[in-house]
This record gives structure tokens, sequence and C-alpha cells, in this order.
């Protein structure tokens, strides 16, 4: 499949993560796309007459090889969705983008990834709390993904980098420059340690993507921490977005006099997030306390049980990964949701599957 198709596709107006993957189920490739006729294309739910014109045009190619230039040119990675190296956690959402860049030299699917957003005006107390608990997960083996932005996400980077920990900053514009600028040096840095990701090609203006960054960051994280909020903003919008994609979202609960206490506070009343105190916390919530390579497990003879042929699927997947989220079971199955939690209760009741804090799954 060519690289510059790939690339020109993303660059069509009109043609968003969502609608790519429709193009992309009426079509073989990429390369087929753009080899449709424009009575094909018309004929693909939502591809309008002004979208089918911009295909057949090929006039983005262009456009992408000038993009695919500025990559080689500067090292960056390019991952699709179809690549082993495409983040695992991010395609599992619905709306994750078909191109990703990369410029660093960590994974990008880790074994435990944990999102922090705090409030942009951040409060001493704020603080406080960010900094020990990011000394807290050094011993964690976990990757932190941030923002780069003002406020508390800027401490967050730095702490990440004091403490030798794996982190990713997601942009929300292309390779080619930093915003603000003010975090240049810190970008610089986090290149040693990790990497700085990002959908967007170069020449892109940063401050109308924040909330697509956002749901980049909450697309890769097992679980988004909140330290600080207002009642309304981005912060809110990032947790938000993780807990509509199934995602565990954790608040410190603060002193309820307090603005930026109002948004953490918020979350947990309408439990949309857990209530965490440090890392200890956490580790209970995600199960990152077991040690598993001392664990044994009896092995599960199928010809005991009966159990339908949708159990035996999730079943053989579930013991080859040993332990998966539904989020991936579901993609793997190419199920909805709610089928999958009506096999899952099957299983369950028949003492299969057990499912774990975190929203994971292993087999008894």
């Amino acid at each position: 499949m060519n690289i510059l198709e790939k690339i020109a596709l993303t660059k069509i107006k009109g043609i968003g993560p969502k609608l790519s993957r429709t193009l992309l189920a009426y079509n073989s490739s990429v390369d087929e796309i753009f080899r449709s006729s424009k009575k094909q294309l018309l004929s693909i739910p939502n591809i309008w007459e002004i979208i089918a014109n911009s295909i057949i045009s090929r006039f983005y190619l262009k456009d992408a090889e000038e993009g695919y230039n500025f990559v080689q040119k500067h090292d960056i990675e390019i991952a699709w969705i179809e690549d082993s190296n495409y983040p695992k956690r991010l395609r599992n959402c619905e709306d994750a983008p078909l191109l990703l860049y990369f410029k660093g030299n960590i994974s990008l699917n880790p074994s435990r990834v944990i999102g922090i957003v705090g409030a942009r005006n951040a409060t001493s107390h704020g603080k406080r709390i960010c900094e020990e608990f990011i000394q807290q997960l050094k011993e964690n083996n976990v990757q932190i993904i941030i923002v780069l932005a003002y406020g508390l996400d800027s401490l967050e980077h730095r702490e990440s980098l004091k403490n030798q920990i794996p982190t990713i900053g997601v942009l929300g514009h292309g390779q080619d420059r930093i915003y603000p600028a003010t975090h240049r040096e810190l970008a610089s840095r986090m290149l040693e340690k990790g990497g700085l990701l990002t959908e967007f090609p170069s020449g892109i203006n940063p401050r109308q993507n924040f909330p697509m960054r956002n749901r980049i960051m909450a697309g890769l994280a097992d679980v988004t921490i909140v330290v600080e909020a207002e009642q309304k903003g981005g912060v809110l919008i990032t947790a938000e977005i993780a807990y509509t994609y199934n995602r565990d979202v954790c608040a410190f609960p603060n002193r309820i006099d307090q603005e930026y206490s109002v948004g953490c506070n918020s979350l947990i009343k309408s439990h949309r997030a857990h209530i965490i105190r440090h890392v200890d916390d956490l580790s209970y919530l995600m199960n990152w306390n077991k040690d598993d390579s001392k664990a044994t497990s009896r092995q599960l003879n199928l010809l005991t049980v009966d159990m339908t042929k949708d159990g035996t699927k999730v079943y053989e997947y579930i013991k080859e990964q040993e332990q998966t989220t539904i989020g991936e079971i579901a993609l793997y199955c190419d199920w909805l949701q709610s089928k999958l939690a009506i096999v899952h209760l099957e299983m369950e009741m028949k003492n299969i599957l057990t499912s774990l804090p975190g929203k994971t799954y292993k087999l008894i």
C-alpha cells in the first residue's frame, strides 16, 4: 500500500477518522479508494460529491509527498492503524486516527500506561500531589501520557523526566513545531526517554485541535488520573472521553471550597472516577499488586464445559493473551461490546472467566 496515499487520505477535507474507516470498510485498501470511480464513491454512506471529487482529483497526493519528505528528513516514525507499531489501546477507539506521527525511542505498546491531567492554573496543593504521585510511580513500570501544555502538564513532564519515567507528550499540531514555544527545551529532553506523538501533519494550527489531541491521550491510557480540575474545561473533557472509551478514570478528592477541586469532586460524585490518594490505590484498582510471574492457574478442559461457539472464541483469545481488556476482546471478535457483555456474563456464571479491577479479564 502506497504510503503517500495513506497520508493523502488523512489530509482530505471532510474526511475524519470515522469516515476514513467507512471508506476502508467498502474498499480493500487505500489504493482501491483512490482508484474508485465517482459513482462508486458516491454509493458509500456519507460520501458527498465534494469529497468524491477531492479523492478523484488526487490533488492531495502532492501535498502528501511534501509531508512524507519532511517525515524522512526528521526521522519521524509513521504508524498506520493496521501496523504492529500502532498503539493497540488507541486502535480500539472508534474515532482513532488512521495515521500517527511519532518521534522518540520507546514503544507505543507498553504493558502499563497512565494519563495524567490537571488544571492550567494549578494550586500549590495540586503541584505537591502531582510531584509526590509521580515520584511514587517510579517503581511501577509505567509509561506516562501527558499533553504538552501549560500548568500541571508541564510540571508532570518535568517530574517524569526527573524520575526517569518514560513519557509521551501528545501534540495538537505537527512535528514541525512545539506549542507553547516555551516547552521546546522540555520537548527536546523528552526525546531522550520518551517521545512526541501526533495525528497531525506539519503546518497545522494547534489552537483548534486541543479536543482532538485530548481524545488521543485518553485512548492511549489504561487509566486517566485527574489531579485538579475546574467545573468546566479541557481536563473534564479528557476525563469524559476516557470514560466513554470504557477506560478507568481516577481523581484526587480535594476541599469542597476550592475552585480547582470542583471538577475532581464532581467526577467522583457522578461515579465517573474512582477516588485515589496515592499509587497504592491505583495499583489496587488496576490489579498491579499481584505478581503474575508467581501465580499459578489450572487448565480448563473445554470438553467438560457446555460453552457456546461465541464463548469458545473468547476463551481461546484470552488464553493466548493471559489477561486482556473488554475493548481488545471486542476488537478481536469484531463484536459490539453489548454482545460481548452477554457472553462474558455466561462465562462468569460457568466459572470460566473472572473480571478484575481495571476492566480486565482472565481465565480462572
